[in-house]
């Protein structure tokens, strides 16, 4: 399928077909695209255009579409819609998990309401099952569609369960098995099942190493053994080790963009995990705490400079360099920081010591600060700044970098060690503490060279 891209034109279109009531031409139009491409569609549409497109696609590409909308869009949309029109054309039709997901979204008695309305009993347990699980978790991530098959069944026996089981899936991507307690023991692999006579039992062929998560493993963790091991999917066990689901690969991708996003947002000061329809409010609450710690680190720093008021009187030409010095540091720090996060986030920091890790960034420092300084050093001798600012400056960022450095790299470690997420190092956290060391820094060494070269 080639890739859609929707234009003006394309929604003109369709809102004109919608106003006419011309069915026929409209499902042509959509049939072409990917449950993705019209959910982008949905969002340029008047909610009254979007419900009749709901109401006119098969209830299978309606539920891929639901899944597909963003979760405000997707609140506002069903608040629009009856109970049993939820039920039977967007859950019934979802996996556990995507159902799960959606029906999290709404209050307990708009649950209660949408599940009654629930022709398989079965899938109506499963997605109570996954909505008792924190959404955060391996549990809230699991769908309950899954092949098992027991260890003790011959070929023949295996092979009927399997087409049984896999009428309700749309991939499958393993085959698991499990002992007469339902405890996962390993995997099938079809090749190996093709290839095997029927006088055999799924024990004599099946492979017992795998790797899988207990209900309880947080998301993040999921995402880093997948991405580990490259696996398209993961079973996840209770805490006997009892097969109650798996995680496929898409739900992992979902996980590691929100974690992104998060992550940026931390890391540009924003304390919540907002969106760009959220309210005027909720984004100046997101906002203002770091905006605050920005406003005391200013205040601070104009009293560190307001401390030495009488060396700056007799020296005005070194607030020339304050910008840079700042600067310098903030930079420093945010790349030291930025750094060391993600390689925690990715988990690629292996065995490396945190001593091993700042010793790492030490060296680094000492050879971007000598490169710098030194640039600087030539700089304002060749413009004749004289000898006490010349070494002032340079000696200065030789000393910002250095600390700068150590101080990016050694929060966010000793955050991670405090269970707290190291994103909010690289925000305005350490720009802010940075700015104010580096002008004690600056202003120090100022008062030191000033008193030897003038």
């Amino acid at each position: 399928m080639a890739q859609f891209e929707l234009t003006r034109e394309f929604v003109d279109q369709v809102k004109h077909l919608v106003e006419i009531k011309d069915e026929a031409k409209t499902l042509e139009l959509l049939e072409a695209l990917h449950p993705a491409d019209i959910a982008d569609l949905y969002r340029e549409l008047e909610m009254e255009e979007a419900k009749y497109l709901y109401l006119l696609v098969d209830d299978e590409t309606a539920a891929d579409v639901l899944t597909e909308l963003e979760e405000d869009e997707r609140k506002r949309f069903l608040a629009s819609l009856p109970s049993e029109v939820i039920a039977k054309r967007f859950i019934d039709k979802m996996e556990s998990d995507d159902a799960a997901d959606v029906l999290g979204e709404m209050d307990d008695n708009r649950q209660q309401e949408v599940l009654s309305h629930m022709d398989d009993v079965k899938s109506a347990g499963d997605i109570v099952d996954l909505l008792n699980y924190d959404e955060d978790t391996a549990g809230g991530l699991m769908a309950k569609e899954y092949i098992k098959v027991k260890d003790t069944w011959n070929l023949p026996t295996c092979i009927r369960s399997m087409r049984r089981q896999g009428e309700e899936l749309d991939e499958v991507y393993y085959v698991y098995v499990v002992n007469s307690d339902g405890i996962l023991t390993g995997t099938l692999s079809l090749k190996r099942l093709l290839l095997s006579g029927g006088n055999q039992t799924v024990k004599d062929i099946y492979n017992d190493d795998l790797i899988s998560v207990k209900t309880d493993a947080p998301a993040e963790e999921v995402s880093v053994i997948m991405e580990k091991y490259d696996l398209v999917a993961l079973p996840v066990v209770d805490s006997i080790g009892r097969l109650v689901g798996r995680i496929t690969i898409d739900d992992v991708v979902d996980v590691i963009r929100e974690e992104a996003e998060r992550d940026y947002q931390l890391a540009s000061g924003i304390t919540d995990d907002v969106e760009s329809t959220d309210s005027v409010w909720i984004h100046t609450r997101a906002r203002m705490p770091w905006l605050l710690i920005g406003l005391l680190g200013g205040i601070i720093s104009s009293r560190v400079i307001d401390g030495f008021g009488d060396f700056m009187n007799d020296n005005p030409q070194v607030s020339i360099f304050m910008t840079l010095i700042a600067a310098m540091a903030g930079n420093v720090g945010m790349q030291s920081s930025a750094i060391i996060v993600q390689s925690l986030a990715s988990g690629s920091m292996g065995l490396e010591t945190t001593w091993g890790k700042l010793l790492k960034e030490l060296s680094i420092a000492l050879l971007n600060a000598s490169v710098l300084s030194l640039i600087l050093l030539c700089f304002n001798y060749l413009i004749d700044e004289g000898p006490a600012l010349t070494y002032t400056v340079s000696i200065a960022l030789f000393s910002v970098v250095i600390f700068a450095s150590l101080l990016g790299t050694f929060i966010p470690l000793l955050m991670k060690k405090m269970k707290i997420d190291p994103a909010v190092a690289t925000g305005p956290f350490v720009t802010t503490l940075n700015d104010i060391i580096g002008m004690m820094i600056y202003m120090t060494i100022g008062t030191i060279c000033y008193s030897i070269f003038v």
